[in-house]
């Protein structure tokens, strides 16, 4: 989740956009998209300043190599990839439509906008002491773009939503600091908190008349007792750290599509879209890989 706090400021700014009529002027619209992409730009390179005096600040600068992390934290951070991705072609698509670019711009424009912005960042990991570039961290990325152009492409809407959860992890306070040593750095380092969402309306599965437009079936993956990327360690900071047993887990549960809420209200229109990334608290069944099966009255 290295690009979290880079999506958290550009979906602020996404949000505080108004959705403008399209019937603009081509001059209107070429004059907006310039606007847009020079705001990014310097946005983005920003971000990309701060990451390397924050994140990579203790990273010596090396010659530019590979690292193989497929095996990483049981996929979880691929999924973050995926998701990070995501959100950035999601809003960059939806921003530029907003703007009044035609279908096809705003997917050549935004839709790759996820796999664009992140590109740089996987070339940073490369060229720093300790990381390296990743071609599984690219596939991830280009998943994430993906599911925003191909679900236009075939059905002309986005029908599945990629989501979001998090809730600090058992692991977290016996990890000595491995983990965060916050709420705020946990929700970064804690990847047994971390849980990845594909959710759908129910109606677009089983038409019917009697289940609202928002209800959503979700399907989540996750993954559990992670003391360390590829193996767990058994101490750090000089403290011991029990042992545990990594293991994945699978969810079946429900959501809401916040799109499918009709409202009339400028208030609760910014509120839906600032949820549109989030997976609610629903009833939820969990299947472990390692052969426990679990029902949770409420789970995220």
């Amino acid at each position: 989740m290295l690009l979290m706090f880079i999506l958290l400021g550009q979906f602020r700014i996404a949000l505080s956009q108004e959705v403008k009529p399209l019937t603009d002027s081509v001059h209107t619209k070429k004059t907006r998209l310039i606007r847009a992409v020079g705001f990014t730009s310097a946005y983005y390179a920003g971000s990309l300043f701060v990451l390397d005096h924050t994140w990579f600040k203790d990273s010596k600068n090396v010659p530019f190599h590979f690292y193989n992390d497929n095996r990483g934290y049981l996929q979880v951070d691929k999924c973050g990839h995926v998701f990070g991705s995501y959100v950035y072609s999601y809003m960059g698509f939806n921003y530029l439509r907003n703007m009044g670019l035609s279908r096809h711009e705003a997917l050549i424009y935004g839709g790759t906008l996820g796999l664009v912005l992140q590109t740089p960042i996987e070339i940073m990991d490369g060229i720093h002491e300790g990381y390296g570039f990743s071609w599984g961290d690219m596939v991830a990325n280009s998943m994430g773009s993906a599911l925003i152009i191909g679900q236009e492409l075939l059905f002309r809407e986005q029908i599945v939503k990629y989501k979001f959860s998090y809730r600090e992890s058992e692991y977290a306070k016996k990890a000595n600091g491995m983990l965060g040593t916050n709420t705020f750095d946990r929700v970064f380092k804690d990847y047994n908190g971390h849980t990845y969402w594909l959710t759908c309306p129910v109606n677009r599965i089983v038409p019917n008349t009697v289940l609202p437009d928002w209800l959503s079936i979700a399907v989540g993956y996750g993954a559990n007792g992670m003391y360390g990327e590829f193996s767990n360690v058994l101490e750090y900071n000089g403290m011991p750290i029990p042992p545990t047993t990594r293991y994945r887990q699978y969810y079946l549960s429900l959501d809401v599509d916040w799109t499918k809420i009709k409202t009339d209200s400028r208030f609760l229109k910014t509120l839906f879209k600032g949820m549109t990334f989030v997976k609610l608290p629903f009833p939820t069944l969990e299947f472990g890989s390692h052969g426990v099966v679990k029902g949770h009255l409420l789970h995220y």
